[in-house]
């Protein structure tokens, strides 16, 4: 089953469009790697989505279009994103993020339920509740970014740059947390990610952006194997 479809969609910043029609789906259950260099326009797409900025186009989600939806009436309606850099409140505690990132739902039970839910899945965001976010460290900051945004209960999850500023051991202990939401939890991932071959890795699918327009979309382990790709693409 389809849960996002997006055709034509162009965006950008000023008269400049960032973006010239793209096209593109993500099947419900699935991991999707949206991959490319600094500037092809990925980040533009997520903001795009989300309703972070203009865009033109057609997006639907789950049977309905986003077009007309403002951005909190598309977090309601089960899209969840975490920006570049995370977006944590460094001044609010981690319990506090938390709360934050369950303000479009209106029972307090559930909001409870699914804090421990998160606690029990994060663990080290459990020992560190009342710590402020922003005396976390990196990798745990970014564990906080994942769990507020599982706090609206999405159907997508869209990630920017997860493993942005992190070790590689704590970037693998990140993939390891976002292969285990999907497979565990059900999550569907829209992932935009610099580290190709380890996001080719764990990704099914992958859509490779240059310049604004997609130039190679496939299954992510033959753009993994595909040696003009990653020369000529992603440069690895």
């Amino acid at each position: 089953m389809t849960m996002l479809k997006v055709q034509g969609l162009s965006a950008g910043y000023g008269a400049a469009d960032v973006l010239h029609g793209v096209d593109f789906f993500v099947e419900q259950g699935a991991i999707v790697a949206l991959l490319g260099s600094n500037g092809a326009g990925k980040t533009t797409i997520l903001r795009a989505l989300s309703g972070l900025m203009p865009a033109r186009g057609t997006i639907d989600f789950c049977g309905s279009n986003l077009t007309p939806c403002n951005a909190a009436q598309r977090v309601a309606l089960g899209l969840a994103h975490i920006p570049q850099g995370r977006g944590t409140f460094g001044d609010f505690t981690v319990e506090e993020n938390l709360a934050v990132g369950a303000y479009t739902v209106g029972d307090r039970q559930q909001i409870a339920s699914d804090m421990e839910r998160w606690y029990a899945a994060f663990p080290r965001l459990a020992e560190r509740r009342q710590q402020q976010a922003g005396s976390l460290s990196g990798g745990e900051q970014q564990m906080l970014a994942l769990a507020r945004a599982l706090m609206s209960r999405p159907k997508l999850l869209m990630c920017d740059e997860p493993s942005l500023g992190l070790a590689p051991a704590i970037t693998e202990e990140i993939f390891e947390i976002l292969k285990s939401l999907n497979r565990e939890h059900g999550m569907t991932l829209l992932i935009v990610e610099q580290n190709a071959d380890l996001t080719l890795q764990f990704a099914d699918t992958a859509y490779v952006l240059e310049s604004g327009s997609f130039t190679v979309s496939g299954a992510a382990r033959d753009l993994l194997g595909n040696e003009a790709v990653q020369q000529s693409y992603l440069g690895v």
